[in-house]
């Protein structure tokens, strides 16, 4: 379900004008992009201020309403200040609902407690936390989870062993990046070294 935004199309552009918007607690954006000139935009602090926590908010459709009508879009960026950390700015992107999208997405580790590699004394090297997907902007999802539980030691979890949903393939060049490796050595392995180790110390 797409997410419905109220704005307003700012006629008067430059720092200015923002930082009025910004003292009426409202938050200058933009929408670009699908071969159309941008527009610039005004858009409730406070209503997007309450979306900001909503999980994988960049992977949904919005519908933003102006009186020049409706806009198809994603989002972007948002601009944050420095110190006090509000948003200052929003970019929003067309899209046509039709056509895939290509959007990165958060990838996620479960299982980390019960990991056979771990358990062995292994470490994880989560290395890549995002991954680029290509889907419909419905068929999106949140995130990509990687499930540890029965992987072990010198195991990794390359694009391409990613279990997505239907509908969704992997962007460009993500299907040999290393996105989770347990490193370390067998216990056996390390037996093996320190055995050898003590032997080679006797005979000096």
């Amino acid at each position: 379900m797409a997410i419905e935004l109220n704005a307003e199309i700012r006629n008067v552009a430059g720092k200015g004008a923002a930082r009025a918007i910004r003292n009426n607690k409202n938050i200058p954006a933009v929408i670009y992009g699908n071969k159309k000139d941008p527009v610039a935009i005004e858009i409730s602090g406070r209503d997007f201020g309450m979306l900001l926590n909503t999980p994988g908010l960049r992977t949904k459709l919005f519908q933003i309403t102006t009186n020049a009508g409706k806009e198809d879009a994603m989002l972007m960026d948002i601009q944050y200040h420095p110190v006090s950390d509000k948003v200052m700015h929003v970019d929003f992107k067309r899209i046509d609902v039709k056509k895939p999208v290509s959007v990165e997405v958060p990838v996620e580790v479960i299982n980390v407690e019960t990991s056979k590699g771990l358990k062995l004394g292994g470490v994880l090297n989560f290395a890549v936390r995002k991954v680029l997907l290509v889907a419909l902007v419905d068929k999106l999802p949140e995130k990509i989870v990687i499930d540890l539980a029965n992987l072990t030691i010198g195991d990794s979890v390359h694009g391409s062993d990613l279990v997505l949903p239907d509908g969704v393939s992997l962007g460009l060049r993500q299907a040999e990046l290393a996105f989770a490796t347990i490193g370390g050595k067998m216990p056996e392995e390390a037996d093996a070294k320190k055995s050898a180790a003590t032997a080679a110390g006797a005979k000096k």
